[in-house]
């Protein structure tokens, strides 16, 4: 048996949210099957040993291209060549991609359809691209994966597609993410927020994110009270910040703002698990990994009440409307001065986080690949 995989997005970069699935759900699927000769298609900058296990081959065919016009030509032409040549008996789309002339059978993973409920959020060429290509992949696929039960249900809306064709194979949550000791977390707030308590997001910038709303909730919250409490944003900006300088210049609190960019595995444990809460209010998510993590690490949580992010956090989290900033900072209010909200938050945290696996999700995905075998 040879599936060939398309691992293009992984390049020599900071892994974001779908390199994560790919690497963290891949790693056990090929560990656990090692009947199957799994054929990586990767960018030739490509070059870490996530993947070094006997049943896999790295094929660093013509390079990826980056520019939406030119997707077509790697998913037609070139990736089309490939498999022509190496028929394998699947192809899997790891970002949504398909290759619309190959009569291989094909298995896209479809996160979420933002591009569809916001296109504005996207370059032009990048939401045109999306918009026209997708619901043909969505209709070229043999079957569909995709992480939530929301998900699932907007890929049957949009593109007409039968739910039996659709396989939710959810997420998991790295094991890096645990309480920390009360000694790690007063270095931690030393550190990044003057020995404060602090509220922490944690995310790529992008517009869907809320970020504005939650800067203006956590300048509502501390005008309406005498708190000590910081704001620290992790993640880059994936979006021209002038709405967020503007926000910011107009905050009386901006200095209690900070954001650190961009950070680590191991210091994102750290500002992660020394966070009084994690506050994640994006207005859509196809899941929202975060709240997984917070749970993980002990952390309660604010979240929004929109998308998929109820079925993630269930009862384990306040819930909030992302386009409400009263109701964002009375959120903020309320379970930072409650001691007894924010433990009951934290342990019904331990039991929701259980239902989340990257094990899990490998074998949902063996599963919905059998269906096409």
């Amino acid at each position: 048996m040879k599936v060939a995989v398309n691992c293009w997005i992984l390049r020599k970069k900071e892994v974001d949210g779908i390199g994560n699935f790919i690497i963290e759900t891949l790693r056990p699927l090929i560990s656990d099957h090692p009947e199957i000769e799994f054929m990586l298609l990767c960018d030739k900058n490509f070059n870490e040993n996530y993947f070094d296990f006997p049943n896999v081959t790295k094929h660093y065919i013509f390079p990826a291209l980056r520019h939406p016009v030119l997707y077509v030509v790697y998913m037609e032409l070139i990736l089309g060549i490939f498999l022509r040549k190496k028929k394998p008996d699947l192809f899997l789309g790891m970002d949504g991609f398909l290759c619309l002339n190959s009569s291989v059978k094909q298995l896209p993973v479809i996160y979420d359809l933002n591009f569809e409920h916001y296109p504005k959020d996207l370059p032009f060429r990048n939401s045109i691209y999306y918009r026209t290509f997708f619901k043909r992949f969505a209709k070229k696929a043999g079957r569909i994966a995709t992480i939530s039960e929301y998900s699932k249900q907007d890929i049957v809306n949009f593109y007409d597609i039968k739910p039996s064709l659709i396989d939710n194979v959810s997420c998991g949550v790295k094991e890096v993410f645990e309480p920390l000791d009360e000694l790690i977390k007063l270095a931690v707030r030393n550190k990044y927020a003057n020995g404060e308590n602090y509220f922490f997001f944690v995310g790529s910038m992008h517009p869907r994110k809320n970020i504005l709303r939650l800067l203006q909730a956590f300048e509502l919250f501390k005008q309406q009270g005498s708190s000590s409490h910081k704001l620290i944003l992790a993640g880059n900006i994936l979006w021209d910040d002038s709405d967020i300088k503007a926000v910011l210049d107009g905050m009386q609190y901006k200095n209690d703002v900070t954001f650190p960019g961009r950070v680590s595995d191991s210091d994102l444990k750290l500002l992660l698990g020394s966070a009084q809460i994690l506050t994640f209010v994006p207005i859509f998510e196809g899941f929202g990994l975060p709240i997984v993590e917070a749970f993980q690490a002990g952390v309660p949580v604010i979240c929004s009440n929109v998308t998929s992010m109820p079925e993630v956090a269930s009862n384990a989290a306040l819930q909030v409307d992302p386009f409400n900033i009263q109701e964002i900072a009375d959120a903020l209010r309320k379970l930072s001065s409650n001691k007894i909200l924010r433990e009951d938050l934290i342990t019904k945290g331990f039991i929701q986080k259980s239902k989340f696996t990257w094990q899990h999700t490998a074998a949902l995905f063996y599963e919905s690949m059998k269906q096409l075998f």
